[in-house]
């Protein structure tokens, strides 16, 4: 009943597998990426109903390793790793809020937004990152001869890689992109004791340098082509399910950079249906920033054709990624999901990020690109008025306080801040501030 087990199959289907204690992120051919296969035979043993049942007596409990978001579904995680060796810091369980009153501005009354920023290191690499670090935890203590764990980055992926390691006591080396990243992201792995490269390049430069370093197998790559990180990511899947008592949902809106997210919230709903835990798959929509959009422009195409591109600066500087690692992952999730692409400009982002700050959240650059598709797909009918729609916020917006403060004294290049909300600077006189506050009360009640 309880003989459950993982393993790493190439994507590409060629047959060939390899166990998650290999050194490996690509099929021998050098060409298909890798995915961690569960058992699902073995799952199913297990009815949907037992699982549930499972999953909601070990939510946010205090048993080890099973309080976790991520590891309260440890069998279909890492079933068969040492519960000694995992390095967790309770991640996940995040909040799924509901934006009423966003969604009585935008036309929906079933919006909610999944805050997987409110964790450790305030983005939901986390649940990737305590995942990978756990199985090289324990690869380690079995002696393999892994000096360091390494990653590019767009700033989150290294402030999760940085903390987990430095709590498991495993050297860390983070490859940013120079001037590219917010100054709360770069301060995160410095403060964790990680080797903190700033490259002057972009991140798909960062990402060639960091596979260059890592083809020496003592020092182990994070980046999301290594499969272990969508199994922790893909656990916002089995959260979302559980927080609405395994109703259904009709869309999830995902932002998209190096669009592993895509592919695991995919898995997720894909593991959990085969398994019987639900019989319902959500439609999938990815949201790229205009300035990123390659997977955008493959999707106009029917997905026939994916040309790489040079990104361009955007204010969601962690999905300025032009040749995304998991393209085909995404492309194939898409399809199995109904799924859609849709892009929003810097205005578009900007403008949505602040709009729904304004209705008591408090939103990175990256949801605000996924708001304003949200906005897009409302206007043109694609989402009606009665489904159900979940936002992926994916980090905290005090990571962003720059960009925050750039809008609000409207410092963004070509972007116009609707809903700037600047200090007033005034005397000391409590008549002015006393009118002053009396006509901005007045405007607060007619909006």
């Amino acid at each position: 009943m309880n003989d459950f087990n993982a393993k790493f199959q190439c994507m590409n289907d060629c047959g060939e597998t390899y166990p998650l204690d290999q050194i490996i992120y690509k099929c021998k051919d050098g060409e298909g990426l890798l995915e961690v296969s569960q058992d699902l035979d073995a799952l199913k043993q297990r009815s949907g109903k037992e699982w549930r049942k499972l999953f909601e007596s070990r939510h946010m409990g205090n048993e080890w390793p099973y309080g976790s978001g991520v590891w309260g579904k440890k069998e279909f995680i890492l079933p068969g790793i040492d519960a000694e060796n995992i390095v967790s810091l309770q991640e996940g369980g995040t909040n799924l809020f509901w934006a009423q009153r966003l969604g009585k501005e935008l036309g929906v009354s079933d919006l909610w937004i999944k805050q997987c920023g409110n964790t450790h290191t305030g983005s939901f690499k986390d649940l990737g990152m305590t995942v990978l670090v756990s199985q090289v935890n324990e690869m380690i203590q079995k002696g393999a001869p892994i000096k360091a764990v390494a990653c590019a980055s767009t700033g989150d992926t290294s402030a999760a890689l940085s903390a987990y390691c430095a709590t498991a006591g495993i050297p860390s080396i983070v490859f940013l992109p120079q001037n590219k990243i917010s100054l709360a992201q770069l301060i995160q792995p410095i403060s964790n004791g990680a080797i903190t490269i700033s490259m002057d390049t972009d991140f798909d430069g960062c990402m060639k340098v960091v596979q260059e370093v890592t083809k020496d197998n003592s020092i182990y790559l994070a980046n999301s082509m290594n499969s272990l990180r969508i199994e922790g990511q893909k656990t916002i899947s089995f959260e979302l399910a559980q927080q609405f008592n395994w109703e259904p949902i009709d869309w999830i809106i995902i932002p998209g950079g190096n669009l592993g997210n895509v592919s695991a919230l995919a898995k997720g709903f894909k593991e959990m249906n085969e398994t019987g835990i639900i019989d319902w798959k959500p439609r999938i929509v990815c949201a790229q920033a205009e300035n990123a959009n390659p997977l955008y422009k493959s999707y106009k195409n029917n997905f026939e054709t994916f040309t790489p591109i040079t990104a361009k600066a955007t204010q969601a500087s962690a999905i300025r990624i032009g040749n995304p690692v998991s393209i085909q992952k995404a492309i194939n999730a898409l399809k199995d999901f109904d799924g859609i692409v849709e892009q929003a400009s810097e205005e578009e982002l900007s403008n949505a990020s602040a709009r729904a700050d304004l209705t008591g959240l408090f939103t990175c650059p990256h949801t605000g690109v996924a708001l304003a598709c949200l906005e897009k797909l409302i206007a043109n009918q694609t989402i009606s008025k009665g489904d159900r729609v979940v936002v992926i916020s994916t980090a905290h917006g005090l990571k962003f306080s720059e960009f925050k403060t750039k809008y609000h004294e409207e410092k963004i290049e070509k972007v116009i801040s609707k809903h700037k909300n600047a200090p007033i600077k005034t005397s000391a006189d409590p008549e002015e501030i006393k009118q002053i506050i009396d006509e901005k009360i007045n405007n607060y009640q007619m909006n």
